[in-house]
C-alpha cells in the first residue's frame, strides 16, 4: 500500500488550462477530479449520476434553469442526477470534482469544451 499523500495545490500547480478536469486519485469506482474553471461552462446534464463540486479556491455559481447556487471556498454541492445545470466563474476558480468514472463532462451535450477522461496529473 502507497504512503503517498495527495497535495491539492501541487497537483493544481502542475496544469493551467480551464475546463480540463484531471485526475488526483481513485475510490471504488469514483474518481477525484481538480479543475480549473473561468467564464461560462455549456447546459449539460449527467442522466445516471450525482456531480459533487467542491471549492478549494475562488467562487462559482451553479446555474439551473429556476435558479443559481453561489460556492465560495470551503463550500460544495451536490446536483443531482439528471438535472439540467451550466457553472460559471467569473474569475478562476479551482475546484475538486468528485463522479464515477467515464463520466463525460459536458454530458451527453458535447462541445469544444468536451474534456478527455482519465487525465492524470
Amino acid at each position: 500500500m502507497p504512503l503517498n499523500k495527495i497535495n491539492l495545490k501541487e497537483k493544481l500547480s502542475k496544469f493551467s488550462k480551464h475546463w480540463s478536469p484531471r485526475v488526483i486519485a481513485e475510490m471504488n469506482d469514483y474518481q477525484f477530479k481538480l479543475v480549473k474553471i473561468k467564464g461560462e461552462f455549456i447546459w449539460h446534464d449527467h442522466k445516471d449520476t450525482d456531480e459533487v463540486f467542491i471549492v478549494i479556491e475562488g467562487s462559482m455559481n451553479i446555474e439551473f434553469r429556476d435558479g443559481i447556487v453561489n460556492l465560495s471556498e470551503g463550500e460544495m454541492y451536490v446536483v443531482p442526477k439528471g438535472i439540467t445545470h451550466k457553472t460559471y466563474a467569473e474569475s478562476e476558480c479551482k475546484i475538486m470534482l468528485v463522479e464515477p468514472k467515464g463520466i463525460i463532462n459536458t454530458g451527453e451535450t458535447g462541445s469544444e469544451l468536451t474534456a478527455p477522461n482519465d487525465v492524470w496529473v
